[in-house]
């Protein structure tokens, strides 16, 4: 898509299918070379059946690594992102849970480590948002629940899969440029983006010793099924336009800096870091 070029108006029901959106995604990671750089590592990745999600499997896969896919509800995207795995003579299972609950989280890294034999990778990287004209419309339901689905259940995942973790193990959680910055429609999604942030830099802290790193990938505005999900059609016609590319990227453009947190042989110095590719947007600090 050329700068010039917009987005179709078009919008969906939460949480969103890929394969029902009229401007698909580029996210299969189809002109990516890998070189064994996570070969024999095992990784969940949640929310991995659509956008960057998939776009991670696809590139995890071809790096060497089997995969769990872990996602809401939407089967045939979870399938496609399964089959991409699949063709490049990797493993994958898929894993259909909502992760806003405590059991889930634990079950979910439970079927990861029997089906694939461990975990040397986690990938938190599911989330919801919800945008809003006002402060004064968010409500204590909606409030809690972006706060179980992009805060607590990444603590609770973190927590099992570390039962089962060695040193070199990664974990990599999906922060967002709003939790850099602040977002005045998207109130809640923003605060649990800098908390994960935050969350990201004190388990680097606590973990260093083990040997495990934990680093954080913030990306800007990225055409996914979230944005036609949550956002009104005029919002998803200029979504992008704001940053200096004037666009939103591809989930194949952010995909390989999951790569490089994962693989320890390009970021073994790394920990503790949040990795924001936005478009070329500058921020202090």
């Amino acid at each position: 898509m050329s700068d010039e070029e917009q987005h179709p108006p078009e919008q969906q029901e939460r949480p969103g299918h890929e394969s029902r959106m009229e401007e698909q995604p580029q996210d299969e990671m189809r002109s990516y070379q890998g070189t064994g750089k996570l070969e024999g590592r095992r990784a969940l990745v949640t929310g991995g059946d659509s956008g960057i999600g998939r776009a991670v499997c696809a590139a995890f896969a071809k790096e060497g690594a089997d995969v769990a896919i872990a996602y809401l509800s939407e089967d045939e995207d979870a399938e496609h992102s399964k089959k991409l795995v699949e063709q490049e003579g990797r493993k994958a299972i898929t894993i259909k849970a909502d992760l806003q609950t405590e059991e889930a989280c634990r079950d979910a890294i439970k079927r990861t480590v029997d089906e694939l034999g461990g975990i040397d990778v986690l990938v938190n990287h599911h989330g919801t948002q919800t945008v809003v004209d006002s402060f004064e419309e968010i409500t204590t339901e909606q409030w809690d629940g972006t706060f179980k689905t992009n805060v607590y259940s990444y603590f609770w995942l973190s927590r099992f899969a570390l039962e089962h973790m060695d040193e070199g193990a990664a974990i990599i959680n999906t922060g967002s440029v709003n939790g850099i910055r602040g977002n005045a429609s998207l109130i809640d999604y923003a605060a649990t983006k800098g908390a994960v942030h935050v969350l990201t830099f004190s388990m680097a802290q606590a973990l260093v010793d083990r040997k495990i790193r934990v680093n954080c990938v913030a990306p800007g505005p990225v055409w996914t099924p979230l944005i036609v999900a949550t956002m009104p059609e005029e919002k998803v016609e200029s979504f992008g336009q704001q940053v200096p590319m004037q666009r939103a990227a591809q989930p194949d453009e952010i995909a390989p800096s999951y790569v490089f947190f994962a693989s320890n042989e390009l970021s073994s110095y790394y920990s503790g870091e949040v990795l924001a590719p936005v478009g070329g947007e500058t921020h202090p600090g």
